[in-house]
């Protein structure tokens, strides 16, 4: 019989046994969570590692019996004999959907060889990479090939902190690794590595767990955008005013919330987890379930590797509440909530950066303004992540229209075109937020990206004339103002 377990939350007020954290991808169950319909841990003790259908096993603490983290790489399913079933609360039945393929696009077998061939080519480069970022020197030199990719890598790491940066290639140069490589070059940039007197080969492996909980089969939310963040927020922490005011401290989160920001992102948006009647959804209450989802995979990684067990343990669980904080900042449904608060601040004049408390809402507002910084990139830039988030959508349609679900604003392709979803978002969401971050920080910067984000919404205005000339039935455009939110919550 195939069950599919419901699981509870890791819980951040205890610590995690260490035995429970035994192997990849540990997961524990609780016996008397009747919400998640979770079966008594001692009889899926039973349960041999190969009946499951996913990496990872199950362990549990018989003491604690609470789930450590879970992953949204694919519900866990288990062939076994135990007789119950979860409890499926909702109206609607629960869509078994298969999160780690759901924008994957069929390859031909043809292409599996050459897929195997960069594999290899991605795990010599990257070692290498790993090399001079500590700067030790190799012995045995590898492919000419890779000498001059990385190399070219290396160059590009020197002009880290130009907003022209160009993510793509740099993915292309690292062949995937732009998060790992990039994470990490910034961590040793700051000197952060040697003041927290950080383990090497945890941080690491950190990253790489980290890199390898994105979906690359995700058009926008990936390890990719991920990575883009993590550049955007180190040219904010440049900027003069955080650059005099923040500490190591803050600057170490900040930068481990931009690269886990969106971790185990599904590629569908939270109202599409709502009516499908996701666990997710129910356990989040319906409130900020993505990003509670990434706060707490992010946690749990960090535990797994014990990146931070060196620290005090109340320094430890004080810095896992700070990074939720900043990955809960994200949820774009409560971007007028913080607009509001920041625009206050910024009438009164009353910011301190020497208060803990402000530092820490700047650092919010910084990951925002990194979070949705793509349309403030050169068009170059721009254009491509327009092209890929819009595609998220689309998909996201397509699967709702399968399951005879009522489709998301934005995500219906006959009725959408990315020049509409653009316009809309950079008017009601990003121009409001970079504006008022401008008035905090009025630096050339600033000045940069307002003006990038002027320049390519004229460009996708320009674009409209054309789709709405080549329909046969031009329809009348609705209200802007109606798509503006939706756009937001879909790039939460």
């Amino acid at each position: 019989m195939e069950v599919c377990y419901q699981l509870p939350v890791l819980p951040l007020d205890r610590p995690v046994p260490k035995h429970v954290l035994s192997r990849r991808g540990a997961i524990s169950f609780s016996s008397s969570s009747s919400l998640f319909g979770a079966p008594d841990p001692r009889q899926l003790a039973q349960v041999k590692p190969s009946s499951l259908c996913r990496r990872g096993a199950i362990s549990y603490d018989s003491s604690d019996q609470t789930a450590l983290y879970i992953r949204m790489l694919g519900d866990v399913r288990v062939r076994s004999q135990v007789g119950f079933e979860p409890d499926r609360r909702g109206s609607h039945p629960y869509l078994g959907i298969d999160f780690r393929t759901l924008h994957a696009h069929a390859e031909s077998t043809g292409s599996i060889p050459a897929r195997r061939i960069r594999r290899l080519f991605s795990f010599q480069r990257h070692l290498l990479s790993s090399r001079f970022l500590r700067g030790a020197p190799h012995l045995n030199p590898l492919h000419i090939l890779d000498e001059d990719y990385c190399g070219q890598a290396k160059c590009m790491l020197e002009k880290v902190g130009s907003w022209n940066f160009d993510i793509f290639l740099f993915d292309r140069l690292t062949n995937g690794n732009s998060l790992v490589t990039l994470t990490l070059y910034l961590l040793s940039h700051y000197g952060l590595i040697e003041l927290f007197q950080l383990d090497m080969v945890k941080v690491h492996c950190f990253l790489v767990l980290v890199q390898e909980d994105y979906h690359n089969h995700n058009p926008y939310h990936n390890a990719v955008h991920a990575a883009d963040v993590t550049q955007a927020m180190h040219c904010y922490l440049k900027e003069p005013k955080l650059a005099k005011s923040l500490t190591s401290c803050d600057i170490l989160l900040g930068l481990l919330a931009a690269a886990t920001h969106d971790l185990d992102h599904p590629g569908v948006n939270q109202p599409f987890l709502i009516k499908t009647n996701h666990y997710l959804a129910v356990l989040y209450r319906n409130t900020s379930v993505l990003e509670n989802h990434h706060w707490r995979s992010a946690v749990g990684l960090l535990r797994e590797t014990e990146l931070l067990s060196h620290l005090p343990a109340e320094d430890r669980l004080t810095m896992e509440r700070q990074l939720g904080s900043l990955i809960l900042a994200t949820d774009i449904s409560r971007q007028n909530e913080y607009l509001s608060k920041f625009r206050t601040h910024l009438d009164q004049e009353d910011l301190c950066l020497g208060n803990a408390s402000h530092r820490h809402f700047i650092l919010q507002m910084a990951l925002k303004c990194a979070d949705i910084c793509n349309p403030c990139r050169p068009w170059e830039l721009s254009k491509q992540w327009s092209e890929k988030v819009t595609e998220e959508f689309f998909h996201q349609g397509d699967i709702e229209k399968k399951h005879k679900l009522e489709v998301s604003p934005l995500c219906d392709s006959e009725n959408n075109s990315i020049a509409d979803v653009q316009i809309g978002f950079m008017t009601y969401v990003v121009e409001p937020l970079f504006a008022e971050w401008a008035r905090f920080s009025d630096t050339r910067l600033s000045q940069t990206m307002l003006g990038h984000l002027c320049l390519n919404k004229a460009s996708w205005n320009a674009m409209q004339p054309e789709a709405s000339g080549s329909s046969e039935e031009p329809e009348s455009e609705p209200e802007p103002s109606s798509r503006a939110l939706p756009q937001g919550s879909l790039q939460s």
